[in-house]
């Protein structure tokens, strides 16, 4: 464990209140503290570091000028909020933080009044803080009353188009509602985009915005008949600077950019926005990922998500692996097939180190493309790449290709469009909890007329999917895969075109088929084996497609078995639902088949190691043995079958 740093000022804050009693010289000293207990709890734990270090001073002002939690701070993404956990009442549990029965690695309601919405996702907060701003206004009921709205959002988050549609609205109601944009050049992975390119040009001209922030910020105060004169003089300002800002087009007042680590400059632009602000306001402030840790500030992703780490040398504490990662195995096999054909290209929605196509861009950079956090704008360009002639694999995690499920239906899948989903972090995903489990995506497209959904089962079978799928040119495909390492099998020199919709037997037996979808095969495998240990016979198949299913060997299962269960790391609605009604369709259950399917349970499964985590879901080999033997009346604890 590493050695607690001192932290005199910081040990007098126990509520965000306590920030008060603090002077403006004295609150430089709670940030200096506030950022070495955050690097010091990381360290301990691993999590998100860049993102809370950039927003040290920011969170320090924004506690000692407004009164949480009547005022709402909603954080966007909340990668950014470990410092502010820590003000709130939570730093005696920070070095819980993502870990089983701990705290939650982003903002969550059900932990503190201080957390007023939970935002995993990106792009959600000035929605959410304007829907704040209204219950305000219209007199709705809050436990911890209502005051000011504040979205912290970052540049990255603004990429997506929600935060527009968000702002547009805003501008339109006119309400009194507080945005500030934290821009620190990168969210996760290097921003992209035209709106990037117009920050930098507004940080290039920041003396003209200086100045226009201090005429704006005069005219206020000034009286009625020196006004007008003002705004004559702000607009030539604004002629001089930029032509006009998009943030005061869509109907914010803009201030900025302000330097978000220099409490001397935050602490009184809040004051007086706190003051006098009476519409919606966008505050620009410019900070840093990572600052104050040279390990994090050096860093490719500039600290974005570690392991435990060495708080002298920043280096990682991982446990080692012989076995090659899925997203790895993903990159390295797309490659492969990029080489033989030069019209796929790939396609991520601000994820290139986590979906691996980060290595597939330094070999084919003028085939990759990153769109920023917009994952609908990302479904629908596949769309018409597919539509033009290419072969598209859109890398988007389970969890947030749910964002362009609209997309995917209207654009690509009515179309018919052969557009390849390279679906990551399919399952529960452990550490990140409910809010980035892959548990939908198996129901949401088996549902879809002309899909195509695989699973692999492990880090071969995946290689295999990649090229099934680049060969696939009728209609749209999936294929999905876990976070983390593989189960160490024996890898092809080049993956191998599967047969669509055929499974395949790993063992066959008498009594029991076991018919499963992804990597719980290992799981099945397992519990087989302590089935055959008590004289119970047992068939298991990696069923490889959820859709089309594998018709004649499920079939042929139903009728040589006296039990047939499925298994599979997804909700209710997906493989298990789609092969009972399968079974239902030939009457098989007429017959007396015993059926059951074992899927993620009809609850969000809390934050923990994946083992921990499917151990909740009861889906572990102990948990598939137990299933079986209660299926075939047998007692669990009763070892004779």
């Amino acid at each position: 464990m590493s050695q607690r740093p001192d932290t005199p000022h910081l040990d007098r804050v126990h509520l965000p209140s306590d920030l008060k009693q603090f002077s403006d010289a004295e609150l430089h000293e709670v940030a200096r503290e506030l950022r070495a207990e955050t690097i010091s709890a990381v360290s301990e734990t691993g999590g998100h570091l860049g993102a809370g270090l950039g927003v040290v001073e920011l969170t320090v002002a924004l506690h000692s000028v407004f009164d949480a939690p009547r005022d709402k701070i909603i954080w966007d993404v909340s990668h950014q909020c470990y410092p502010h956990k820590i003000l709130t009442g939570r730093r005696e549990r920070i070095r819980t933080i993502r870990q089983k029965d701990g705290l939650s690695g982003f903002t969550k309601r059900s932990e503190s009044p201080y957390d007023p919405f939970g935002a995993a996702h990106s792009s959600t907060s000035i929605s959410a803080a304007l829907g704040f701003a209204v219950a305000r206004d219209l007199g709705g009921a809050s436990e911890t009353g209502h005051g000011d709205a504040i979205a912290v959002i970052g540049d990255g988050a603004m990429s997506a188009g929600m935060a527009f549609e968000a702002m547009n609205n805003a501008g339109h109601l006119g309400k009194r509602l507080i945005v500030i944009l934290n821009d620190n050049e990168m969210s996760i992975a290097p921003p992209t985009g035209a709106l990037s390119s117009y920050l930098t040009r507004l940080y290039a001209e920041a003396p003209f915005q200086d100045l226009k922030a201090v005429a704006k910020g005069a005219m206020g105060f000034l009286p009625p008949p020196f006004q007008e004169g003002a705004k004559r003089a702000k607009e030539m300002l604004k002629g001089m600077a930029m032509g006009g800002t998009l943030f005061e087009e869509l109907g914010f007042s803009y201030l900025g950019p302000v330097d978000g680590h220099d409490l001397d400059q935050l602490l009184p632009i809040l004051r007086t926005v706190k003051s006098r602000a009476t519409g919606p306001i966008l505050i620009h402030a410019l900070t840093k990922k990572g600052k104050g840790y040279s390990h994090a500030e050096h860093a490719p992703d500039k600290g974005h998500a570690r392991a435990k780490f060495d708080v002298v040398t920043g280096e990682q504490k991982k446990a080692p692996s012989n076995a090659p990662g899925y997203t790895k195995v993903f990159a390295e096999a797309l490659m492969q097939e990029a080489a033989e054909d030069s019209r796929i290209c790939a396609i991520t929605a601000a994820m290139p180190d986590g979906t691996g196509l980060d290595l597939f861009a330094e070999r084919y950079p003028s085939r990759t493309f990153d769109v920023g956090i917009a994952e609908q704008h990302g479904v629908t360009f596949c769309a018409g790449l597919a539509a033009g002639g290419m072969r598209p694999f859109c890398a988007i995690y389970s969890t947030f290709l749910q964002r362009g499920y609209d997309q995917v239906v209207h654009d690509v899948a009515i179309q018919r469009l052969p557009v390849r989903f390279a679906i990551d972090r399919a399952g529960l995903v452990g550490a990140d909890g409910a809010t980035h489990a892959g548990s939908y995506d198996t129901a949401f497209l088996t549902n879809l007329p002309g899909f195509v959904v695989m699973a692999a089962a492990d880090e071969a079978e995946l290689k295999h999917m990649v090229r099934t799928a680049a060969a696939h040119d009728d209609g749209p495909i999936a294929f999905r895969y876990p976070r983390g390492e593989g189960v160490g099998v024996e890898m092809p020199e080049r993956g191998q075109i599967l047969e669509i919709g055929k499974g395949r037997v790993m063992k066959e037996g008498t009594r029991v088929a076991l018919l499963s979808f992804g990597t719980r095969l290992a799981e099945c495998l397992t519990a087989s084996e302590a089935l055959e240990a008590r004289g119970v016979s047992v068939t298991v198949v990696d069923a490889r497609f959820a859709k089309p299913l594998d018709e004649a060997l499920i079939l042929r299962l139903a009728r040589e078995h006296e039990a047939l269960l499925t298994v599979e790391e997804g909700a209710v609605g997906g493989f298990g639902s789609h092969v009972a009604q399968l079974l239902a369709e030939n009457a098989v259950f007429d017959r007396g088949l015993k059926y059951r399917s074992m899927v993620l349970p009809d609850i969000f499964v809390d934050q923990a190691s994946p083992r921990d985590m499917y151990a909740v879901a009861k889906l572990n080999a102990e948990d598939i043995e137990a299933k079986v033997l209660g299926t075939l009346g047998v007692d669990v604890l009763d070892k004779r079958a």
